[in-house]
This record gives structure tokens, C-alpha cells and sequence, in this order.
């Protein structure tokens, strides 16, 4: 429409865009490909030549499962527990009902969980299923053994109640060893970095303040049909962290989109790829899907500090992230992520064939998803108790270039097993043990270089106890020192205490 000889763009309708979704006319672009357009012809140039814009992300999404209906046994059964292949589904919900989470664990093998079983069942393999009932008048049976596939099952709905983020933190780690988290493996002393998402092809980085998308957005969900049901769990809009909560149908999806992952020593995850159409309606949402990845950023925040508000180390766009490379501290760390831009981009592709040749249509949202809100952290009305609060005070230490003869009467003298080694300045340097002389007397060893650990496991005193369980069991130790952010030690937690305290 001209008007004063200016272009003045009218707004599309989405019921307008399927129409040329069924006459074949329609005009589809990925998320990426919108962005360059954009970069070249500008937003409103773009509205006109564009209809939809097709988004993708493929990462971990632990918050995902299934609703699975087993059908009723003869005689019937009412399900209080319920495993498929050794791995526990959630039953508290009808006789035959249950949900199965995807990082929920074997009982029998800790690196095979609920995502393996999903993804065994739309490969079309047999499922053991066990349970056990207490039996009543109308559901007698009191346990169950069969194997089942996913075409035996009434329904199988996949449910996820975290799924997508809109933007998510990325981890590296300050501290002197390894981390094992789920946000993978982070080596000591800023040695990497990872991060999740697929940046400009992130369906939420394209509608950033939830205009178009909603409740009842359909979309795909591990290749097949899907809908927005909702916000996602710990969704966070007024930091831009926003998430979806989505359902699908199971039966329909395909292997490729979704798949079983583990992350060593940290647990099982589900691969889900979710693509997300956005109706181009004007100029204002084009200019909004030809956001690029150097305008997507995001915070590096230390998992070496073993708290919810982990500190902050630096701010990263998208494209230095994605590059390989990240300055931390002056140090070039390696940067890689825990997303799959190449199945992100193929699910976005995948819903890009669909529109055009008219097997999807889009769907107007009934409510918007919340603009505003918070994550509480959880309420706990008992505190933990500190490393603080359990130490003993009570140590002795010896420098490094002290005699054997001098730690064995430190030992001795003061009944203690563990004696940590300092340096002139009364920095930890190293810690020798009881059997460490041990080893001294039967190897003719003569100075204490040669038996002392140098690389030692610590405490900070306001950490938690249950941290410091964590490290005893991580690095099979019954001791360590407690030091000051200098490495000065300030006294001595042992297994032994923990005990005690666990006692009282």
C-alpha cells in the first residue's frame, strides 16, 4: 500500500499465511538463512518476501519424559511401582498409568536411564516391564512381569516441562580439579568452556518477548506434530531466560530427533530436537528473526563455586562462543558446546519442508506465555550445616623441607593421621599421611619430597558438609585440610566428624 509515495507494510494474519501454506505459495526461511536476508535487504523488505521462519535447537533437555498407558492386565493390575528395563517409572497417577522421566536411572547400570528407554521404544524394541501392587477387590493382581513395544502401549505422550531456553548460562570451572556436571566435563583452572543452545536458530532468541508463540503453538517435537502447552519450569522472561513446556506424540516421532545420552559421571540425558515456527506478521518480527549470534549473550559463570548464584567470570555473544575459542582471565580457553548445530539446523529444515509442502500448518496461540517473573530458590527451613562448624582446630602442620623423623613425631605426638605440608609463606604445599611413612620405612625413602601428596583435596569453611561428603566419596579419602582463599590452613575435616554429626 503507498501512501505519500512511501511503502507502508500491511500486517499479515496467520490464517493469511496458511492459505498460501495450502495453495503452495507460501515463502519459508530458517532461522539462519532469515538472518542474513535480513543483514542484506533489511527488516522490511524482509517481512514482505518472507511468511515464516522455521527455528531449531537439539541439546540435553533433562526435563523431559513420557506418559505411557500399558492397557489392563487379566487380572487387573493397579500399578504401585513399575520398572521397563530396570529403570523406575512414576505410577502414582492411575492403575496403568505412569510417567517415565528421562534421567531417571537404572538399578542396576548408572549409565542407563529412562532416555535409553524411550529411545528403545520408538526404535521399535521389546521393553521389559515389571511391577508389583498390594492387590485389591477389583485389581487383584499383585505383580506383573512382560515385554512390551511402543505400538503395544495405548498411548505414549511425551511431556517435557523444561525444554529449550531461551538463553542458558555457560560453565567453566576456577578450581584446581576436574568438575563432572551437567554441563559436562570442565577441566581445572579455566581449562574449557561449555555452553548450550543453538543461538539465532533458538526458537525463544526469535521471539524474544513471546509474541507470537504461546499456548497451542504447534510445533515439531521430535519430528512429529507437537504444541506449546505452557511455560516451562524455572521460566525466568525478565532475564531472558525463558523455556517451553511441550507435548507430543511419541508414536510418531523419529530416532534421529531423539536420543539417549550420558555425561560422564554426571547421569543420563534425552536429546530432544524441538523446531518452532515463527509467522513473520510485520516488520517489527522480522527484525526480530534476523537476530544474529553476535547479539545473543549470555553469562560464563564458575562451577567451581558449589552455590546456586555461581559467580559471573564474563559476558559472551553467541559468535565467540561458537567460534572455539573464549579469553578468560587473559587465557585462551577452548569453548565447545553441548548442542547440535547441525540437527537444530536439520529439525528447523525439517519443519521447513513440512510448510511448504502443506502437511503443517500454523496455529494462533490461546494465552501468551508470562512476560514477567522470578525463580525462587528453594525454601529450606534447616540449614546445613558448614565446614566451619564441624573442622577441628585442633591440626599440626610441618614445612616442607622438614625431616621424616619430624612428621613421624608430629604424628605421634598430636595422634593425628594427616599432617599438611606448607610452604615458607604457611601455604598448603602438599599433605603426608600415616601411610605415607609407612611406605617411607618400607622404601628407604629419605625425605619427605618423595612420599607427600602435593596434589591436595580441600575444603573452603563455608561450604557445606554435604559437599565435602561429596569430595570423600568422589576421591575415596577419609581427611583434608580447610584453608583461606590464600591457602593458609585454618584446620582439619575428617570422615570421622561427618560420622558424628550424621549421628547426632
Amino acid at each position: 500500500m503507498l501512501y505519500n509515495n512511501c511503502y507502508i507494510m500491511r500486517e499479515k494474519t496467520v490464517e493469511e499465511i496458511n492459505e498460501r501454506i495450502r495453495d503452495g505459495s507460501v515463502s519459508v526461511m530458517t532461522a539462519d538463512e532469515m538472518t542474513e536476508l535480513v543483514r542484506e535487504l533489511g527488516a522490511e523488505r524482509a517481512a514482505r518476501e518472507v511468511d515464516v521462519v522455521t527455528t531449531g535447537t537439539f541439546g540435553a533437555m533433562c526435563s523431559s519424559g513420557v506418559f505411557l498407558n500399558f492397557g489392563h492386565a487379566d487380572p487387573p493390575i493397579k500399578m504401585q511401582r513399575v520398572w521397563l528395563n530396570d529403570v523406575e517409572a512414576y505410577t502414582g497417577i492411575a492403575a496403568v498409568d505412569a510417567y517415565l522421566g528421562a534421567t531417571q536411572l537404572s538399578e542396576r547400570n548408572p549409565e542407563y536411564g529412562g532416555a535409553h528407554v524411550i529411545e528403545e521404544l520408538i526404535s521399535g524394541k521389546g521393553v521389559e516391564v515389571r511391577a508389583i501392587a498390594h492387590g485389591t477387590d477389583c485389581y487383584p493382581r499383585r505383580s506383573i512381569e512382560t515385554e512390551i513395544t511402543l505400538a503395544d502401549l495405548n498411548q505414549a505422550v511425551m511431556v517435557n516441562p523444561r525444554n529449550a531456553y531461551q538463553r542458558y548460562s555457560a560453565a567453566t570451572n576456577s578450581t584446581d580439579r576436574t568438575l563432572y556436571t551437567y554441563m559436562g566435563t570442565l577441566l581445572p583452572n579455566y581449562g574449557n568452556a561449555t555452553f548450550c543452545g543453538a543461538g539465532e536458530l533458538s526458537p525463544l532468541c526469535n521471539d524474544p518477548d513471546y509474541e507470537v508463540l504461546g499456548v497451542g503453538t504447534r510445533i515439531l517435537v521430535g519430528g512429529a506434530k507437537g504444541y506449546i502447552i505452557g511455560e516451562g519450569t524455572q521460566h525466568e522472561p525478565l532475564k531472558k531466560k525463558g523455556t517451553l513446556m511441550v507435548l507430543g506424540n511419541l508414536k510418531k516421532m523419529r530416532k534421529e530427533f531423539l536420543r539417549a545420552a550420558v555425561f560422564y559421571k554426571y547421569g543420563v540425558t534425552l536429546y530432544v530436537g524441538i523446531s518452532v515456527p515463527i509467522p513473520v506478521l510485520n516488520e517489527e518480527i522480522a527484525k526480530r528473526t534476523g537476530v544474529s549470534d553476535a547479539e545473543i549473550v549470555t553469562e560464563v559463570v564458575d562451577y567451581g563455586v558449589p552455590r546456586r548464584d555461581r559467580p559471573v567470570v564474563r559476558m559472551a555473544t553467541y559468535e565467540e562462543l561458537k567460534s572455539g575459542k573464549l579469553e578468560i582471565e587473559g587465557k585462551e580457553v577452548p569453548a565447545s558446546p553441548l548442542s547440535s548445530f547441525h540437527m537444530a539446523k536439520k529439525v528447523a529444515e525439517e519443519l521447513k519442508r513440512q510448510i511448504e509442502r502443506g502437511e503443517f500448518l500454523l496455529t494462533e496461540p490461546v494465552a501468551r506465555l508470562p512476560t514477567v517473573g522470578e525463580v525462587k530458590p528453594m525454601k529450606q527451613t534447616r540449614e546445613l550445616p558448614l565446614v566451619k562448624d564441624v573442622m577441628s582446630r585442633m591440626f599440626k602442620v610441618v614445612r616442607e623441607d622438614a625431616s621424616l623423623e619430624d612428621v613421624a613425631k608430629a604424628i605421634v605426638r598430636g595422634k593425628f593421621t594427616h599432617i599438611p605440608v606448607v610452604d615458607v609463606e604457611s601455604k598448603l604445599v602438599g599433605i603426608v599421611t600415616a601411610w605415607d611413612l609407612s611406605l617411607a620405612v618400607a622404601f628407604k625413602y629419605e625425605s619427605l619430597d618423595k612420599i607427600m601428596t602435593r596434589r591436595v583435596v580441600t575444603a573452603k569453611p563455608d561450604e557445606p558438609v554435604d559437599v565435602v561428603v561429596r569430595k570423600f566419596e568422589q576421591f575415596d579419602i577419609s581427611a583434608m585440610p580447610v584453608v583461606d582463599d590464600e591457602g593458609h590452613v585454618l584446620g582439619m575435616v575428617t570422615s570421622d566428624q561427618i560420622s558424628k554429626l550424621v549421628g547426632r
